[in-house]
């Protein structure tokens, strides 16, 4: 294994635990607010896996991007919520079962989703996209589904334990993600220094914008609700995202393309913050 595939490991390793972690405080009800929810799930469809394909694709055509980064604005748009997320709901005020239930819904349906949408994108845009169905169940299943379900299985029976290890495990995995994706920008800065250049972290920031405003709109009346669909359209899977776009890349790509996303994660981290400290205002009024 080269560097790259071992920091790619840590910080799939990174999500996996965090998701465990959250497993471990989960219950059925919050695995299931969603789904209890049809409308809310169909706003949440809708905001997260038609609107932001299509706003990814129309900037990459819009503007002259190199691979690297229309690879990453169109992967991440198709990726499901990232397990990092329920955190800042908290942060802002958000719902707790919608923010949980979202990310299990999200990445149970992207095994069906994610594979139809890289068919659409061969059919409306230039680039091809290209990952065997089973190949993307298996990512998602290790990185969400699995972890989630051995957590919430240790909380049922063995709650005590599950109760002392969850914060430890949540902070694991927050501590592993920035270092590996310190890592990933450290062992590909020559082609992060290209990106930088181009106007990728404009698009970035208007990209990030328009889904939090995308989500906002279809969160519904609930501000709490509101909040979370907005924050988990502007934030996606980093390490889905990766994978697939990775398994597309080829030569110099290999390196780029992971590093367009771990700058994506950072600066949507960064330009989300003023909407998170707004949403926490609003709902202290």
């Amino acid at each position: 294994m080269t560097a790259r595939d071992w920091v790619i490991l840590a910080l799939q390793a990174s999500i996996i635990v965090t998701v465990f972690g959250f497993g471990l405080r989960a219950t059925m009800e919050d695995v299931m607010y969603v789904f209890k929810r049809p409308g809310l799930l169909l706003r949440s469809l809708l905001a997260m896996f038609v609107i932001m394909p299509i706003v990814a694709v129309a900037l990459a055509k819009a503007f002259d991007f190199r691979y690297a980064v229309e690879a990453a604005l169109v992967v991440l748009s198709i990726s499901p919520v990232p397990p990092l997320l329920p955190r800042r709901h908290d942060k802002a005020g958000g719902k707790a079962s919608y923010g949980l239930g979202l990310m299990v819904t999200m990445a149970l349906l992207s095994m069906a989703i994610i594979p139809l949408e890289m068919k659409l994108l061969d059919l409306f845009y230039n680039k091809t996209f290209a990952m065997p169905p089973e190949a993307i169940a298996k990512i998602i299943f290790t990185a969400a589904v699995l972890p989630l379900l051995a957590g919430m299985l240790c909380n049922r029976f063995i709650p005590k334990i599950a109760a002392r290890v969850a914060r430890p495990a949540i902070l694991a995995g927050e501590w592993l993600l920035p270092i590996a994706g310190v890592a990933i920008v450290v062992a590909a800065h020559r082609a992060l220094g290209a990106l930088l250049g181009d106007g990728t972290l404009i698009a970035i920031v208007v990209f990030v914008a328009i889904a939090l405003a995308v989500g906002h709109w279809l969160g519904g009346p609930d501000p709490e609700e509101r909040e979370v669909l907005a924050l988990s359209t502007a934030c996606r899977h980093p390490g889905i995202a990766i994978a697939i776009a990775t398994a597309n890349a080829t030569g110099g790509e290999m390196n780029q393309v992971p590093a367009a996303i771990m700058l994506y994660l950072l600066v949507s981290i960064i330009a989300t913050v003023p909407y998170v400290k707004w949403q926490a205002k609003r709902l202290k009024r």
